[in-house]
């Protein structure tokens, strides 16, 4: 389950006001910014807000200007000044506080979710709004269209993230001790002595955020389910409460192999931390997205790394990249203005401007309109797909992910036996079901 240069700007001026509040009504500590231009066009302005909640606060910089250009563009041709409260809680707590506002009838006029995780459990409880209308929908590669689509063929996001996705590889590290990218445990074992025989740490461990440590888990479920347990459904039979994580055990050799080959004090680095020591060369490998190359190049621009898929046994078969459309931005079904809000995620993919938009966020093409060339990395990923070493990330609820984030992280401190997290993760499967019904 991502992983990330700008020169668009606009006449406007700019001014940033932080809120003290989580959203309009509530209070908190998130990062909400508001921003706000005087009116520029002629005869009536239309004033309206714009509520947007977007995950993380890394991307700030970027989502700013792309929407100050939006805000310049309905002035002008439509004579709207749109004043936008931008919210970007961390990653950590987005779903819940998310989850807790549409919950509450408090929700954003426009929110991100993760495509794959999130939108049968939002579609089905009416929280999206029917988007299959809009202009957006005929310029979505046909790879990228059924991930944003739900279970009544309806299109219900704008997706922004596409990920191929398994670990990130320090290739000059690599090429000076004559690795390769491992395609079995045995073989990644292998890799991990000659690297510490050579006095470098194999693997960068950043478990400050659980969303981190959460990775292992669609990356040895999409494994697993597409070779050893293909024929048993296990997906399937975790939404009819019939199966169990036990069955997937196994995923513990690999991460008991990064967490004994890994750098230093893991619970006190978070995404970014590990990304700046990533690119610094403090470890081989880190067992993250290509979501944090923006992060990493920022640090780093001379940084080459590679993108593998993570053996999680011996067999080379199931060594393969995860395939996923993660975050995309949906409009929420309730909201009192509609126009401003789909004119906003149409932008996305504006023909003109979404190109250096996403090429800045070190995202991956997602409409026809892009004519960005791909990053090194993704094309690395590619060839392991083109060799059909690939799988679509399996749908596991959001609460499955959070759990075992927080699971891992107790585990990694010695507070959880392997057990203990096969029994969390059976019962936040299990109160999903109950939730989802």
């Amino acid at each position: 389950m991502i992983k990330l240069a700008w020169k668009c700007a606009v006449g406007t001026v700019l001014a940033a006001v932080l809120l003290a509040g989580c959203g309009v009504n509530g209070g908190g500590n998130t990062n909400v910014s508001d921003v706000n231009a005087g009116s520029t066009g002629t005869g009536n302005v239309k004033s309206v807000t714009l509520r947007v909640f977007i995950e993380g606060p890394r991307f700030k910089e970027y989502y700013d200007k792309y929407i100050e250009q939006f805000r310049a563009k309905e002035l002008a041709e439509k004579n709207i000044d749109v004043n936008v409260q931008l919210e970007m809680p961390p990653i950590d707590n987005a779903p819940q506080i998310l989850k807790t506002r549409l919950a509450s009838n408090d929700a954003p006029d426009v929110f991100t979710l993760h495509a794959i995780n999130n939108i049968p459990q939002y579609s089905k409880a009416g929280y999206l709004m029917d988007l299959s209308d809009q202009p957006f929908v005929g310029k979505l590669l046909d790879s990228v269209k059924p991930a944003v689509t739900n279970e009544e063929g309806k299109v219900v996001a704008v997706p922004l993230e596409t990920l191929l996705w398994g670990y990130l590889y320090n290739k000059k590290i690599f090429s000076e001790q004559s690795i390769t990218p491992p395609t079995t445990l045995t073989e990644m074992e292998v890799a991990v002595n000659k690297l510490k025989a050579a006095n470098i740490t194999p693997f960068l461990l950043s478990y400050k955020d659980s969303a981190i440590p959460q990775l292992f888990l669609p990356l040895a479920v999409g494994a697993l389910v597409n070779t050893e347990d293909k024929e048993k459904d296990f997906v399937d039979r975790m939404n009819k409460n019939e199966g169990s994580f036990s069955e997937m055990k196994s995923m513990f050799e690999v991460i008991d192999l990064v967490n004994k080959n890994g750098t230093d004090k893991a619970l006190e680095a978070g995404g970014g931390d590990g990304a700046a020591a990533f690119a610094q060369g403090k470890a081989a490998m880190w067992v993250e997205g290509p979501w944090y190359a923006e992060s990493i190049l920022k640090s780093n621009p001379d940084m080459d790394f590679g993108v593998a898929p993570l053996p999680i046994n011996d067999n080379p078969n199931a060594t393969m990249i995860n395939l996923s459309v993660s975050t995309s931005l949906a409009v929420y079904s309730g909201t009192k203005n509609k126009e401003v809000a789909t004119d906003f995620v149409n932008y996305i993919l504006n023909d003109k401007d979404s190109n250096a938009f996403f090429e800045a966020l070190k995202y991956n093409p997602v409409a026809t309109v892009h004519t960005f060339e791909s990053y090194p990395w993704i094309k690395d990923a590619t060839e392991y797909v083109k060799q059909g070493k690939s799988y679509q990330e399996a749908r596991i609820p959001q609460a499955v992910k959070d759990e075992v984030g927080k699971a891992l992280q107790s585990y990694f401190a010695g507070l959880m036996t392997q057990d203990d997290v096969i029994k969390a993760l059976d019962k936040a499967w299990q109160s999903s079901n109950k939730v989802n019904k």
